[in-house]
């Protein structure tokens, strides 16, 4: 397919419309990703996906399974947009005359994209990952008390456990901004540059290899069921290859940790102490909750991304207002 030239609002507006999209129908199987890779060796909450989501309903409610959400819907729109139209601007900037892109030069722009994206995506994870976790943490500790009741008096198992209190992502950014400046914000920066830059650099080149198979003319789009499943493929793919990654930028940006679970200094003592004491299958925890996030998120992504609601939507603009 020959690279249509789209606005860059268009590109904006496609990507944040994606974003959305696809945010809101795979979260709570982002949470339970999230809940998974935390849990380290010592009181474990959660045996599986399944078990977590259980759990959380019982627990927390339906709407635990959403807790975090809201920052992912407000940041999701910057992130994918400028993960999108970066690629984009990079492919168009690499090409040579219009020509095809070798592997090369598609792995560069990926790359750049990878770059550009932890901008919105290192403070947007650093919020996230701190609500998705409280309420693992908090069922820790109450089971962990109530273990503590029956062993020391039985009378005692009766009395009414501790409220969680909830924190806001907007507390949490008070708290950090006050204690660490922005600097807390972008904790695990490191990490977030090794997930996302690997990511998009297998991604970007693998989804339009795979989206040209279905094009019968390179000057017509394919089909959107192609594009929609070059993307569940590619993401899937990307997102188990950088999964360890994913774990280590996980455990970085944590800042409340569970009963006996490992601090971390930084990337290199957080990989010593995982393989160590947990093993090398630690580094894939999670990783077929990622595959479920990350395939319908991207296939979601390029179908609107490539139907162009935005390119609707703006030239419907001079319509009314004439």
């Amino acid at each position: 397919m020959a690279d249509k030239q789209i606005s860059l609002p268009a590109k904006l507006i496609n990507g944040g419309i994606a974003g959305l999209i696809g945010v809101t129908c795979v979260f709570p199987i982002d949470l339970a990703k999230t809940r998974l890779q935390n849990q380290q060796n010592g009181q474990r909450m959660y045996t599986s996906l399944s078990d977590c989501l259980i759990k959380t309903i019982r627990s927390e409610g339906y709407f635990g399974m959403y807790r975090g959400a809201a920052v992912n819907l407000t940041l999701v729109t910057p992130e994918k947009a400028i993960k999108l139209a970066a690629n984009d601007f990079f492919r168009h900037h690499l090409s040579k005359d219009g020509k095809k892109l070798t592997l090369l030069r598609e792995m560069l722009a990926g790359c750049g994209a990878g770059t550009c994206q932890v901008i919105v995506t290192t403070p947007m994870e650093m919020l996230k990952i701190q609500l998705q976790d409280a309420g693992r943490i908090a069922a820790q500790k109450k089971l962990m008390a109530a273990q503590a009741q029956l062993s020391s008096s039985p009378a005692a198992a009766a009395a009414e456990p501790a409220v969680e209190t909830r924190t806001t992502a907007t507390q949490i950014t008070r708290e950090l901004l006050r204690s660490k400046g922005i600097a807390g914000l972008y904790k695990g920066l490191g990490a977030t540059l090794l997930r996302d830059v690997p990511f998009s650099i297998v991604y970007f080149p693998l989804f339009a290899n795979l989206n040209k198979l279905g094009q019968k003319d390179p000057n017509v789009k394919a089909p959107f069921y192609v594009s929609f499943l070059s993307g569940c493929v590619a993401g899937s793919t990307a997102a188990v290859a950088v999964n360890p990654c994913d774990v280590i930028k996980t455990r970085l940006q944590s800042l409340q940790r569970g009963v006996n679970e490992d601090t971390y200094s930084g990337i290199l003592d957080c990989t010593k102490k995982i393989w160590q004491r947990e093993g090398p299958t630690a580094f894939f925890k999670g990783a077929y909750c990622r595959a479920l996030v990350i395939a319908p998120l991207f296939g979601i992504a390029q179908v609107v991304y490539f139907i162009g609601i935005a390119d609707f939507l703006l030239d419907m603009l001079p319509k009314h207002r004439a």
